[in-house]
């Protein structure tokens, strides 16, 4: 691990069991952790001016690589400042390497991805090839080759100007079997000393470089990459591939995963976003979540609620919301909650209005906030057992404290 005062630090400043609170200094500013990390996937944040998720209290959004290199490019935003000038975001910036784009463009299961990106043309995404070089890829915008690299891949997350990169990685799905995810996971790591190399010769002197631990739901592969990942020189580390078919086997992997992890590196699940999985890796060690929850449940008329019987969503399409008078969430502090009540919402929902969503997406950001806020200063108090059991058992965050 590396400890360079120009590109990260990271600072605990209270512990409950493994459980913990602290602050990752970044070039543009601190992150309180355990810190949820909305996604600015094209460059924005869905439906919401980059002001606005700041005045949420968020610190860091994390750049799609894969998208922002389809469109508009990376020379565009870099002469923009790049992607903190490009979308007047002053606060933290962490970019993805977009090896799980193209990975499950190869695998399956990217629709989600690129669904709204082009229609009809969303046929013309599909990997060409899978080398020790890099991917090649057609473009779901127009069918152009492209090329994602080790290098390339670094070099575009330097252009985008992001605080934290991380390194280039095969994400490999959850039926791929032991031989193939032993190969992936090699390679991965092969690539992670490339990321390097050329980050250490050519990338920003202010940028943070992530490692990712890969290894499928193996847990010899993943204490192999644990130890590789942790002696090659990065800077924190991210957890990322398949976690397994189910709840209960991702809770296992990461059980396996995260104590094998330096105590003091900052930690970053990747792609994990539902309440009761943030929970229980806060209660690991685990710093840093993204998901894209939040924002895709707003887009369907979905509100985050606090409600274990229902995964924690209350569905404001439903037809027994006509004339409900009450607030989406009661206590809640974002607009949607304060200013109107779940009739009304409902029927902008379903009328499809652009309005639902803002309101939507910044009602679940907001809950998102609130919960993280509440875990840290449960942490600071001691009391982060009872507060995730409050949650777990259907407590809004600010009455569980």
């Amino acid at each position: 691990m590396r400890n360079n005062p120009e590109r990260l630090t990271f600072e605990i400043d209270a512990r409950e069991g493994d459980a913990r609170t602290g602050r990752l200094m970044t070039p543009h500013g601190p992150v309180a952790t355990p810190a949820f990390i909305p996604l600015a996937t094209k460059g924005s944040v869905r439906g919401m001016a980059s002001s606005e998720v700041a005045g949420m209290g968020f610190e860091m959004v994390l750049g799609n690589t894969y998208h922002l290199l389809v469109a508009p490019g990376p020379d565009r935003i870099a002469a923009a400042g790049g992607l903190h000038g490009f979308m007047a975001w002053e606060k933290a910036i962490i970019t993805d390497s977009g090896g799980f784009q193209v990975f499950s463009l190869a695998h399956g299961g990217v629709a989600e991805e690129i669904k709204g990106s082009g229609g009809k043309r969303d046929g013309l995404a599909a990997v060409l090839g899978i080398e020790e070089e890099g991917v090649k890829f057609r473009s779901y915008r127009d069918g152009s080759e492209l090329m994602l690299s080790p290098e390339s891949s670094m070099s575009i997350q330097a252009r985008l100007g992001s605080d934290i990169a991380l390194v280039f990685d095969e994400c490999t799905p959850f039926h791929a079997d032991r031989e193939y995810t032993a190969r992936s996971t090699e390679r991965t790591h092969r690539w992670l000393e490339r990321c390097l190399d050329w980050h250490a010769e050519n990338g920003p002197s202010g940028q943070a470089v992530f490692g990712i631990i890969q290894g499928g739901t193996y847990e010899d592969l993943r204490a192999e990459s644990c130890q590789a990942v942790s002696e090659s020189g990065v800077d924190g580390i991210a957890i990322g591939g398949t976690l397994g078919r189910d709840k209960a086997e991702m809770a296992e992997v990461l059980g396996f995963t995260v104590p094998k992890l330096p105590w003091e590196a900052p930690k970053h699940l990747l792609g994990i976003g539902e309440i009761d999985d943030l929970m229980k890796g806060i209660r690991l060690g685990i710093d840093v979540f993204d998901c894209a929850v939040p924002t895709r449940l707003a887009r369907h008329g979905m509100a985050l609620a606090p409600d274990p019987e229902t995964r924690f969503r209350m569905n404001l399409r439903r037809s027994d919301m006509v004339g409900d008078r009450l607030p989406l969430v009661e206590g809640c502090p974002c607009v949607a909650c304060r200013d109107y009540d779940r009739d009304y919402i409902n029927y902008i929902s379903r009328s499809e209005e652009l309005t639902a969503v803002r309101l939507m997406v910044e009602h679940n950001l907001t809950y998102m906030e609130e919960l993280m806020a509440g875990a840290r200063k449960a942490i600071t108090a001691g009391t982060y057992e009872s507060y995730s059991a409050a949650v777990l058992d259907g407590k809004a965050p600010w009455d569980a404290l």
